[in-house]
């Protein structure tokens, strides 16, 4: 099928979208293939029109607000991240800081992919009607509350034996204390960050703003600061209360009974109920990525060499994955709207393209590729400066250490948005939904890809600045 005949399909496509929304078929009229009832019909907005109109320009002012906020959020979860883990329970439970990539990466894999399908339904027009709107937003919350009760749970798990295996050992007596904690951060934060995604999206539609612009910077500037201040209150307060047999076992039975009160809300929404059974796979994998992420934190943090790796950890993973976040969700809106599912178009049937076309054309996603990578090196260069003025005695000062830094996050991003390109054509391809089967990969790989990074810009720095030492004082002792 070219270009043309999917243009030509596309009021047939809007037929089958409101059929796919609302899992009912349209009806046959008299006057042509497909119809929705009069009562029911939603007038679509003419978004290919206005994403053919955007330009670098524009693209670039919808995002460098909320990517900028975004990151003063992931500075000051930084920030957090340094002072909690001197607290006696994060000294105690060294898996607690195991679990806190795979927790923060919630908002990649369910706030964010949250925010990228409510992106898309109102994009294409789905919640422009009321009683639509209801509907989709109830159940897309119930989704995630369900997904993030269950994957807070398997995080813990995914901590526990991570620890046991790098420590040849399992402590039974943190298990409850860890699982507690982690199902209540999960369950707290995907319920507060989805009510801030709905408000988001809703807010842009009606000011004619793309939400796939400013959703997921949103969600990450805040979904940190959140998460790891739930994660910090309620493992202390376990912690404190430790001797207090049936409190933790109390809290994750509790969470877990509402689990058919959610799936119940889900089933009025026929799509939502099949990602809620099929959907698991993506970011249950996501979470163990994430969670090797963990570990390399788990294991640096402590170490001189590594002093300040707990303030820029959520930083450079929060950007990668907030960059590619946007990018894909992106992507995704353009397919829903110039194509199929299984169907590609003309100019993307390429599984692999050249990195060239993805970063250097004049294509719509390959413009806000280089829009999104030109913001990395001044962004990381202002999140750097914050990070100097609060917590300048915490971190390393050398220029080697901020070269290295960057080039970090050049890399990390560069990655990112060319599997995000790869991934959303691969699974259009398989008529599956890149919103829901790609970000929370993404995120994933961006935790991992952030978190070894860094480790390694940590190492570098330290190895090159005992070099200068040792140099420095061979001159000194040498003969005069």
């Amino acid at each position: 099928m070219d270009g043309t005949e999917t243009r030509q399909r596309r009021a047939e496509e809007l037929g089958l979208r409101y059929a796919l929304s609302t899992g009912r078929l349209p009806r046959v009229s008299e006057d042509g293939p497909l119809s929705v009832p009069e009562s029911q019909r939603v007038s679509p907005k003419p978004l290919g029109t206005e994403l053919s109109r955007e330009t670098a320009l524009s693209i670039g002012l919808q995002v460098i607000v909320p990517f900028i906020f975004a990151g003063l959020g992931l500075s000051g979860a930084g920030i957090l991240l340094n002072y909690f883990q001197h607290w006696p329970v994060f000294m105690e439970v060294k898996d607690l800081l195991t679990l806190v990539p795979p927790l923060v990466g919630l908002k990649g894999n369910l706030e964010m992919t949250l925010a990228s399908r409510l992106s898309t339904a109102a994009n294409t027009g789905q919640i422009d009607d009321p009683r639509e709107q209801h509907r989709v937003i109830s159940s897309n919350l119930a989704l995630i509350q369900v997904q993030a009760t269950v994957v807070g749970f398997l995080a813990a798990m995914a901590a526990l034996l991570l620890g046991a295996l790098s420590r040849g050992e399992l402590d039974f007596e943190k298990v409850e204390l860890l699982c507690a904690s982690s199902v209540i951060t999960a369950f707290l934060a995907a319920f507060a960050l989805g009510m801030l995604m709905v408000s988001i999206v809703i807010g842009a539609r009606k000011l004619g703003v793309n939400p796939d612009n400013i959703a997921t910077p949103i969600a990450a500037s805040l979904g940190d600061l959140i998460t790891l201040s739930i994660l910090a209150f309620f493992s202390s307060f376990f912690y404190k209360y430790k001797d207090s047999r049936y409190l933790t076992p109390l809290v994750c039975i509790s969470l877990m009974a509402l689990t058919p009160v959610w799936v119940l809300i889900a089933k009025k929404n026929p799509p939502i109920m099949k990602i809620l059974k099929f959907g698991w796979f993506p970011i249950i994998l996501a979470m163990m990525i994430s969670s090797f992420g963990g570990l390399i934190l788990n294991k640096t943090i402590s170490k001189e060499q590594y002093k300040g790796m707990a303030i820029f950890t959520p930083i450079i993973c929060g950007v990668g994955g907030n960059l590619v976040a946007i990018q894909t969700s992106r992507i995704s809106t353009y397919l829903h709207m110039w194509s199929t599912p299984g169907v590609l178009p003309l100019w993307m049937k390429k599984f692999w393209p050249n990195p060239c076309s993805t970063f250097c054309t004049s294509e719509i996603n390959s413009m806000s590729a280089r829009v999104l990578l030109f913001l990395v090196i001044p962004g990381h260069l202002i999140f750097l400066y914050v990070i100097y003025l609060v917590e300048g005695h915490s971190v390393p000062n050398s220029k080697t250490f901020v070269v290295c830094y960057l080039l970090a996050g050049l890399m990390q991003v560069t990655i990112l948005l060319y599997l995000a390109e790869v991934m959303t054509r691969l699974t259009w391809h398989q008529a599956l939904d890149p919103d829901n089967h790609c970000i929370p990969y993404l995120t994933g790989l961006g935790d991992l890809l952030g978190t070894g990074l860094l480790a390694l810009c940590f190492l570098i720095s330290w190895l090159l600045s005992e070099a200068e030492l040792d140099g420095t004082l061979e001159l000194a002792s040498g003969p005069p």
